[in-house]
């Protein structure tokens, strides 16, 4: 007789191999076999599954639980099925649908087709309860009571029922998994169903123990206790919450959770460590944590089940866990144990922990709004190994750990009189006039407003100035110039004692020299810069080092900060002593160090730079991606702040005057002159010329009609006008008011979310003739919305647009997410978080988006979360994505040619997050692929549509990711990298299958592998970020374009599998490169343009360059693809440069919002000069036009030059050094008197830089 268990993780291991020693010693007929399998060791251990897989084809009895998941599921599913009706009993406990409709007890199934009227589904509904508003699910003590009382009420009722009255025991005995319940467990089984040798008699009823209680290691026993006064004595007045799961407990596999309970009480406080039958754990919080009267009794709750708080693997329930967490209003952080690997593996795995841990121990908790996760414990080996089946904690990261609360405590109670912050400011690339900025944050006008508010809530800060100008001067000049540094130094510490107080000084000697290093140094110090005000700190984030020789980026395997950035981080801590760190707009450095992807360890450069020190992170809304990378590798509290305001460009100038005089043109009389049409015709056509919208060419062609030649540049100026492009900087605690708010609400029309498009459509909004008349209407509506009485505001603008044609219901809906957009604006409550934040108060969780699509990130202040990563890309998403792959190909294909042989295409994490998954969804589209999803609605793999339905070929896509999107998507790039080995090994002609035709043609040339042939995702190294083609061109220090290309494939060439581990490829990546005829990649957002991000040429530009480069010198079409309004539309990139240079870099509106914010305004300005030298160095193919027009515009116009240089001198005197540069590289090619005319502007930009710096020395 042979009985197996299978199941998913190890903690009951030990418990059940002393039942099953016990059982077999008292096995008088020495035929019973029992046998146990863990699946959580099958990733890490093929032959683990084989050797499951083995006793399933002769096994009796077989029990399954807690197999919820596909890769684990598709192991056992295809023998249970084959065995399923030859089992003596098959019992499926506790896992998902297809795993459970296969038990099969006696005359009891669970097939639907099999069921009796003694189906127990419905008695298993009742275990899950109703839902309260405000509450989770039923409680773990409703469960068990319902649970109990089931084989009470079926005990005298005979035949099936008495099957199903078992498997309600074997539920019982499982959900009490202590050692005795485990060894009745057997009993019972084999006692109903095994044969006359193996029954056996007076089996015990399942050994109750508390459904909600508490844990400690010096009680007798399992440790188990009801109440707090049963706990031991210990520790001061100071409580840690602990939630624990108690199935590790009952089975006395508590090692891991020990150490950290010791580990806080040797800090001196008094823990609590509760736990709950069930997955909600509403009842322990609430019975334990809180006083009588609904005040916190804890200072702070720590998580070690690895959950969400409400719910567990299959779901969770964030309402009901936020809602419990504001009661509560402590630091909650949510730890890992690890359950899906051992301690060992992931010390080696560079990306920490595995994707699915990530997704079920992260991400799901980061909605609940838990903070810095951390492994505290796992695993010690295999469940077969001596002493595997153990938990052992990780005793570096459990004194971390223990740190980190005790620090979050010490922040909670230090009197804000004594609190030191430490507030982090940042400057790359250094000495370029950027000390102090961060992406769309006027940050010392925000800084100023913050000190402001902190010394008015009691915080000691002295000698505030009164003027953010003083306070920028304060911290910009000050002593600069007797240091050479670009901000004032605060400290000078001595090499020595950095030696002395450096933990880690060999690794940092190792990349860059002996102690004190070249960065930020007068050669026997470190200098920190920065300013004090009393109690807070403002310090400049010192440089990441390689910025004057990037190019040691590709080939330096390991890296470590500098000796001026450790040092930074460490005087912050220590000596200066802060009791917080708050990091200062969109982002800094720390995060991106090396490192592992997620659950970091020790040698982490993160976590050893922010150690145990409290960080708030000041983060733009619209920037979930990098975000959770800060809050993951960083330990980040983040505080959103808002994006600025997005207004429509309007026109101006020579663009105002095309327009008008084509309205003169197109409102002609059928009578009118021929002479006054062609009039109006040449003035227009010699306009269009001017501006560089039609070349002298074109403007001689007389065939085309006055009308449709008219109609054409008209379609293009409203393209312009009606752009949307943001306004300025914004200021942290300020909300758009007026004219702007209004503006900004209309714009947000302009970007219909899902169902809304209707409106468009049906006032003719996609008929680029009636856009004008589109937006007019909109207009009036929006007015309507905004001035009506609050209950009738949607009402009221509704009645407007269905009188003009728009459907009811779609018009409110857009109306719906309008006014709340407008009402969210109307208070913003960033300066409050700061000051909550720094309180050590719980921070209510946000999700992050785009402000015109997605108003729940109002109110901004909250603690930005990502998504769920089980649910991408969602069904809406492979829809969208669909439809945008079709316009990418239509495009391509417009003019004759065949479909591309490859595409290469750019994924980053941040508009994958924003958008559900719709760039994944266009890539697997053209591959034409799609994801499956298992019966929780998780993602599980990919599927290939039939050719049939595809209705084309299969298109080969060359993938390359952001390390951002690596680190946060690994389920993705895993569904990606299963889709295009699909694809590979599908038996379709080649002419149908571009991906197999290169694969097998790769793997017979090369012979190697298909798998290896048919890898298509790329991105960096673990651990490391970007392509490095910005930082080359930043510096300025390469000489030839293809140097961008090899820094492309160098950063890049690295080829993810279906495991999610990547391969050192670039040898295919470059073969793949040669086959590629379109580049392509999304705009993430309407705020960012190519123009405005250096990523986007730092990963498209790289990608282009880098498959011209292998195509030798062969033309690639590259298009991006914009869907920030609603619909979608593909353009070539020169399309999209002219737009924005148009629309944004020479539009006065944009650049008068800009210069409102002083130096940082100048050095957004500056930015897009440098960008603009980035595209052509990457892909050639900004036209020389632009460069003049900037040229004009703020170089070569002096009352603009100085006026750039007054604001900020380095940045302006940089615009010129880009301009200049550009003349060098052959990007522009002025005639002799603007050549000239720019030398003498830049030579006075220099002087202005040279005599300012002499006056603050003087």
């Amino acid at each position: 007789m042979k009985l197996v268990v299978v199941t998913l993780n190890s903690h009951a291991v030990a418990a059940f191999r002393e039942a099953r020693t016990r059982l077999l010693d008292s096995d008088a007929s020495g035929n019973l076999e029992i046998a146990l399998h863990v699946a959580a060791d099958w990733d890490s251990d093929p032959s683990s599954a084989q050797a499951c897989q083995d006793d399933l084809r002769d096994a009796d009895i077989v029990v399954v639980g807690q197999i919820f998941m596909p890769q684990h599921s598709s192991v056992i599913l295809p023998i249970l099925e084959e065995r399923r009706e030859k089992y003596r009993a098959l019992i499926c406990l506790l896992s998902e649908a297809p795993v459970i409709q296969l038990t099969r007890m006696g005359g009891f199934s669970m097939r639907a087709e099999d069921r009796s009227s003694w189906s127990p589904l419905s008695l298993l509904r009742k275990l899950k309860g109703e839902k309260k508003d405000g509450q989770g699910g039923s409680s773990g003590r409703k469960q068990m009571r319902v649970l109990r009382q089931i084989p009470r009420l079926l005990r005298f009722i005979p035949g099936t029922a008495q099957d199903v009255r078992a498997y309600f025991m074997v539920l019982q005995y499982w959900l009490s998994g202590s050692q005795e319940n485990m060894e009745s467990l057997l009993r019972y089984v084999l006692a109903r169903y095994g044969d006359d040798g193996t029954r056996v008699a007076d089996v015990p009823a399942p050994k109750r123990y508390p459904e909600v209680g508490l844990y400690h290691p010096d009680l007798p026993g399992l440790g188990l206790a009801e109440s707090l006064r049963q706990l031991p004595e210990g520790g001061g007045g100071k409580y840690v919450g602990i939630l624990l799961m108690r199935s590790y407990v009952l089975a006395g596999n508590t090692a891991h959770y020990d150490a950290i309970i010791r580990a806080l009480e040797a800090r001196g406080y008094r823990t609590i460590p509760a736990y709950a039958a069930g997955l909600d754990n509403t009842e322990p919080v609430e019975e334990f944590f809180l006083r009588w009267e609904g005040s916190p009794l804890v200072q702070a709750v720590i998580s070690l089940t690895g959950f969400s708080l409400v719910g567990g693997p299959a779901y969770n329930d964030s309402d009901s866990a936020r809602t419990l967490l504001g009661r509560l209003d402590v630091p909650y952080m949510a730890l890992q144990p690890l359950e899906f690997q051992t301690v060992r593996e992931w010390k080696d795995d560079s990306r920490g922990l595995s994707p699915m841990q990530t997704a079920l121990m992260v991400a799901l908790p980061e909605l609940d709004g838990a903070i810095s996760p951390a492994v505290f414990g796992g695993r010690s080996g295999v469940a077969h190994e001596p002493g595997g089946a153990r938990s052992v904690p990780v005793t570096e990261r459990v004194e971390r750990i223990a740190d980190r609360v005790h620090r979050w405590v010490q922040l909670r109670e230090t009197p804000r009189e004594e609190r030191k912050v430490a507030v982090t400011l940042f400057n790359f690339p250094p000495n370029a006039g950027k000390v102090g900025t961060a992406a769309y944050l006027d940050v010392f006008q925000s800084l100023h407003d913050v000190l402001r508010r902190l010394r008015d809530e009691g915080y000691t800060v002295d000698e505030l100035p009164d003027t953010m100008e003083e306070l920028q001067g304060m911290i910009l000049a000050g002593n600069r110039e007797k240091f050479g540094t670009p901000a004032n130094v605060h400290h000078r510490m001595p090499a020595d004692v950095h030696v002395a107080r450096q933990p880690w000084l060999d690794e940092i000697e190792e990349v860059w020299g002996p102690a004190p290093g070249r960065e930020l140094t007068d050669g026997s110090h470190i200098l920190i810069q920065g300013r004090a005000f009393g109690n807070v700190f403002v310090g400049i984030q010192p440089p990441f080092g390689y910025e004057g020789d990037p190019m040691r980026l590709l080939f330096q395997g390991g890296f470590a900060p500098t000796h001026a950035f450790a040092a930074y981080y460490r005087w912050i801590r220590e000596e200066f002593g802060a009791h917080a760190a708050l990091h200062f707009g969109t982002h800094g450095a720390m995060e991106f160090m090396p490192g592992k992807h997620v659950g970091m360890s020790g040698a982490c450069w993160p976590e050893r730079m922010i150690a145990d020190l409290p960080n708030l992170y000041l983060y733009a809304a619209n920037n979930p991606s990098e975000g959770t990378l800060a809050k993951r590798r960083g330990s980040a509290v983040l505080l959103t702040y808002l994006t600025p305001p997005v207004l429509r460009a309007g026109l101006y100038r020579g663009l105002l005057d095309l327009k008008n005089t084509l309205d003169r043109l197109r409102g002609l009389p059928p009578e009118a002159s021929r002479d006054e049409v062609d009039g109006l015709r040449g003035a227009a056509r010699t306009l269009a010329v001017e501006l560089e919208l039609l070349s002298p060419e074109a403007a001689e062609e007389d065939d085309e009609p006055a009308e449709e030649w008219a109609g054409h540049l008209w379609e293009r100026l409203l393209e312009l006008e009606s752009s949307l492009i943001p306004h300025g900087l914004h200021r942290l605690g300020r909300t758009p008011e007026g004219e702007v708010l209004r503006e900004l609400v209309v714009a947000a029309g302009l970007c219909p979310a899902p169902g809304e498009d209707r409106v468009r459509e049906a006032l003719g909004g996609d008929d680029p003739s009636q856009e004008a008349a589109f937006e007019e209407e909109l207009d009036r509506a929006v007015s309507i919305l905004m001035d009506a009485e609050p209950l009738q505001r949607v009402s009221a603008a509704a009645d407007h647009l269905e009188a003009k044609g728009a459907p009811r219901e779609a018009a409110e809906l857009l109306l719906s997410r309008l006014e709340s957009l407008a009402d969210g604006l109307r208070e913003n409550h960033e300066l409050s978080a700061v000051v909550r934040g720094l309180d050590g108060r719980y921070i209510q969780p946000s999700p992050g988006g785009d402000l015109l699509r997605s108003p729940q990130i109002l109110p901004t202040g909250r603690n930005m979360f990502a998504f769920d990563p089980w649910r991408i890309p969602s069904r809406a998403a492979m829809a969208e994505g669909a439809r945008q792959a079709e316009r990418i190909l239509e495009r391509y294909t417009a003019a004759g040619a065949p479909l591309p042989e490859a595409v290469g295409f750019v994924l980053w994490g941040t508009d994958n997050m924003k958008r559900e998954g719709a760039p994944v969804g266009q890539a697997l589209a053209l591959m034409g692929a799609e994801p499956t999803f298992d019966t929780y609605g998780r993602l599980c793999g990919a599927r290939l549509i039939p050719l049939e339905e595809l209705g084309r070929p299969r298109v080969d896509v060359v993938i390359t990711t952001s390390g951002i999107f690596r680190d946060l998507l690994p389920l993705q790039i895993q569904l990606l990298a299963r889709a295009a080995y699909l694809a590979a090994a599908a038996d379709e002609p080649d002419e149908m299958n571009r991906i197999r035709a290169h694969a097998r043609e790769r793997a017979r040339r090369n012979g190697g592998d298909l798998r290896m042939a048919a890898l298509r995702v790329f991105s960096n190294a673990d651990g490391a970020y970007g392509a490095n083609v910005n930082q080359l061109v930043d510096a300025g220090t390469w000489e030839e374009e293809s140097e961008l290309g090899q820094s492309f494939v160098g950063r890049k060439g690295f080829g993810y599998d279906e495991e999610g581990r990547p391969h050192a490829a670039s040898e295919l990546f470059e073969d793949l490169l040669s086959k590629v005829e379109l580049t392509y990649q999304n705009l993430e957002s309407v705020e960012l343009g190519v123009s405005d991000l250096d990523q986007y040429f730092d990963s498209l530009g790289g990608l282009a360059r880098a498959a011209r480069t292998a195509r030798g010198g062969g033309d690639v079409a590259i298009y991006l693809g914009d869907e920030t309004r609603g619909g979608g539309r593909v353009r070539t990139l020169q399309e999209q440069i002219d737009l924005e240079t148009r629309t944004r870099t020479l539009n006065p509106r944009w650049t008068e919002g800009m210069l409102a914010h002083g130096y940082q305004g100048v050095n957004e300005i500056e930015a897009r000069v440098t960008n603009t030298v980035g595209w052509s160095a990457t892909t050639g193919v900004v036209p020389q036009w632009v460069y003049r027009e900037i040229g004009e515009t703020y170089v070569l116009n002096e009352e603009m030059r100085r006026r750039l240089s007054a604001l900020n001198p380095e940045a302006a005197a940089r615009m010129g050094q880009r301009l200049q540069e550009a003349c060098e590289r052959g990007y522009w090619e002025p005639d002799d008197d603007t050549r000239a005319r720019l030398d003498e502007a830049l030579d006075e930009l220099d002087d202005r830089l040279e005599g300012i710096e002499e006056e603050v020395a003087a």
